[in-house]
């Protein structure tokens, strides 16, 4: 299997060449030259691997589809070291459970940092690492986070060989929680960097790090964040094993899931497995105020917002007027044409703000052809279907999960099921579901008394060449 960008570069690379690459040379996402295609036959032994030698062997299968470069043995003990009850917390790591028979909800939170980023970050930490000793290489990363990426990456690589993490995050823009989780690591190969503004001014600084070629193989640089094409692999797995499981619970024809988003990385993952042949009915983009991608899915308008109108909200990791990923899926809608993608993410966003695709004929199937549609929410619809939720069902969901499930609930069908993708454990945004409920959630004993705990972190203005300058001071 080989992989090209979306922005049209000639060259074709293998699996482990983007693994520690991140970013095309040409700014453009690696995407597989083709998706492997799984038929009924497949799906059913597919189906047979997760319920008898469970998640670990259902992720082997999948990602050998996409990675040849690795020896087959070496690839599934990484899978196995990766997908333990010890690190998830349950022998099934992403169970799916019933609140209503057309609601579900698939637990992905169950990892070291309690936010379904855990999911493919640790498999990326695993496999940044055997790569890393294969080549007697090492790889100082650079990432952006919103919330729960950075911990989430810190948490998987921490203490890893020949390995450094340098995150960027939105200074004050996180919940103290999510900020306690990253900023207590004192781990030697951890660096956290406090950015002043919002998300996607981090964002904008790891691409254009990613796009200095020159420094990028000077510092030997790579990226966690889901514009690496690892990490977004190793989240089509979980819709795989979502979809197994909800066919197991429910008579109803169709499955659908609807994903929270605001990268694009979590649901782009659902369109792969898709496009792989998963029969989901429909993908729905749930987002929050910031509701770049529902605006795009409603009109065929993809607008992006400055700094100063992107809204800070209780569903915080959701607060990106830039989605990545977005680029990814693109691509696949425009016939994987690189020349147009690039033209459209190069140019036109960088000449008007946004780019306009209403009249494209894909655009008007694209719900027929890819199953997409979209929904939003607000600070007080989030704060309503929490308290509905808890008291139809007695259980407490996170603010990002309940953006989905107020979403899922406006646009379930006839004869489907949604299973709802829960994003992370309530206790990382405590302030907000006390506000709903007149409670604070129950915390795990490893993390009490988190917040108290000694910190490290550097704050940095939105500037380019200062975090560079920080990059060169630690790397060592």
């Amino acid at each position: 299997m080989k992989y090209l960008s979306t922005r049209g570069l000639p060259q074709k690379k293998s699996f482990c060449d983007i693994l520690l690459e991140g970013l095309a040379p040409d700014g453009g996402l690696y995407l597989p030259e083709h998706y492997p295609q799984v038929d009924a036959h497949e799906l059913k032994r597919l189906e047979e691997v997760f319920f008898k030698e469970g998640y670990a062997a259902l992720a082997f299968n999948i990602l050998s589809l996409f990675i040849d470069d690795i020896p087959a043995n070496d690839l599934r003990a990484l899978c196995e070291k990766t997908y333990t009850e010890a690190v998830f917390g349950t022998p099934q790591i992403a169970p799916v459970r019933a609140l209503n028979e057309g609601l579900f909800i698939q637990a992905l939170s169950n990892g070291p940092t309690l936010a379904f980023k855990d999911m493919a970050m640790q498999m990326l930490g695993n496999l940044f690492e055997y790569e890393l000793n294969r080549k007697g290489q090492e790889l100082n990363i650079l990432g952006a986070t919103s919330g729960d990426t950075g911990s989430a990456a810190e948490y998987a690589m921490r203490g890893k060989k020949g390995i450094r993490v340098f995150m960027t995050s939105p200074n004050g823009r996180m919940s103290p929680f999510q900020q306690a989780q990253m900023f207590s690591l004192l781990d030697d190969n951890i660096f956290n960097i406090a950015i002043e503004g919002v998300f996607d001014d981090c964002q904008d600084i790891v691409k254009a790090v990613s796009n200095d070629l020159p420094f990028k193989k000077q510092l030997k640089i790579g990226t966690v964040n889901s514009i690496n094409w690892a990490r977004l692999l190793a989240q089509v797995v979980y819709y795989f094993a979502g979809y197994f499981q909800a066919r197991k619970m429910s008579p109803r024809e169709h499955i659908s899931f609807a994903v929270p988003s605001g990268n694009f990385g979590n649901v782009c993952a659902a369109h792969v497995a898709r496009m792989m042949g998963l029969p989901l009915h429909r993908l729905v983009v749930a987002t929050n105020e910031n509701n770049v991608l529902d605006e795009f899915f409603k009109t065929g308008v993809y607008r992006v917002r400055s700094s100063s109108d992107t809204h800070e909200t209780s569903s915080p990791s959701m607060d990106i007027s830039k989605a990545s990923n977005f680029e990814r899926f693109i691509f696949d809608l425009l016939a994987r044409n690189g020349a147009l993608t690039s033209q459209l993410f190069s140019k036109d966003i960088d000449a008007k703000g946004y780019f306009d695709l209403s009249a494209h004929e894909s655009f008007k199937s694209i719900e027929q052809q890819f199953g997409f549609s979209s929904g939003t929410s607000t600070h007080q619809n989030r704060l309503d279907t929490i308290k509905q939720v808890f008291e139809a069902y007695h259980e407490i969901i996170d603010p990002h999960t309940a953006d989905g499930v107020k979403v899922a609930q406006e646009c379930t069908q006839d004869n489907e099921v949604m299973v709802v993708l829960e994003t992370a454990l309530p206790i990382k945004f405590a302030s907000t579901i006390t506000e709903a409920l007149g409670v604070e959630p129950s915390r795990p004993k490893a993390f009490e008394g988190i917040e108290a705990l000694p910190k490290r972190v550097v704050v940095m203005p939105a500037n380019v060449q200062q975090v560079k300058d920080f990059l060169i001071d630690h790397v060592r």
